[in-house]
């Protein structure tokens, strides 16, 4: 879909709820703040979020009708908003201390060679978080791109994951009033650079 296709559906209705979701809840809430970036942001749930808990979020999605719902929110002032295509949009390296990546689907093509950028952007020891829909869901879940192209699975993001140090990656399932949704969650951190040896 194109900005002006997601522009559409913002207009139509929120498409999310106001509350980060359960899982990245669960894996972020804890840390302490620092700098983060919410990678196609859309409305901005989990940059609000992370900004009441004290992160110096940035939110960043092509979609301004998205964005403008997200900066009507309260404590949307403590957010930085940038309207860009997160495949071409960059981040100064080391600058960040969590990237959060959550239900954004792309070609492999496209994909893979933004999140190895984004690994380079934390700083060692920085937080990352991928959340999205699984291939698995085509055959035994609910919801999602319908596209296979579209899809993560442990397998598509075994390149990323070699960037990291992985706490965890696989399939997740997640209820919905549909049924069991299905998804791939890559949660780790960038490595400390190593310290050659001396001479």
């Amino acid at each position: 879909m194109q900005a002006e296709d997601w522009d559409a559906r913002y207009a139509e209705r929120q498409q999310w709820s106001g509350e980060p979701n359960p899982l990245v809840a669960d894996l972020v809430g804890g840390l302490p703040p620092g700098d983060a970036l919410d990678l196609a942001a859309g409305e901005g749930r989990h940059a609000l979020w992370l900004a009441r808990l004290g992160w110096r979020a940035t939110a960043v999605d092509f979609s301004t009708t998205g964005l403008a719902r997200g900066r009507a929110q309260e404590g949307a002032d403590r957010v930085t908003w940038v309207t860009a295509d997160v495949t071409r949009w960059t981040a100064e390296p080391a600058s960040q201390d969590l990237v959060l990546v959550a239900y954004l689907h792309l070609p492999e093509e496209e994909m893979t060679p933004l999140l190895v950028r984004a690994v380079d952007w934390l700083r060692p020891g920085g937080r990352f978080l991928l959340l999205g829909h699984d291939a698995d869901n085509l055959t035994r879940g609910v919801g999602g791109p319908q596209d296979p192209a579209l899809l993560h699975s442990a397998d598509r993001l075994a390149p990323v994951a070699a960037l990291l140090d992985v706490d965890r990656l696989g399939q997740v399932p997640r209820e919905t009033p549909a049924g069991t949704a299905l998804d791939t969650l890559l949660w780790g951190r960038r490595p400390a650079p190593t310290v050659g040896a001396r001479r």
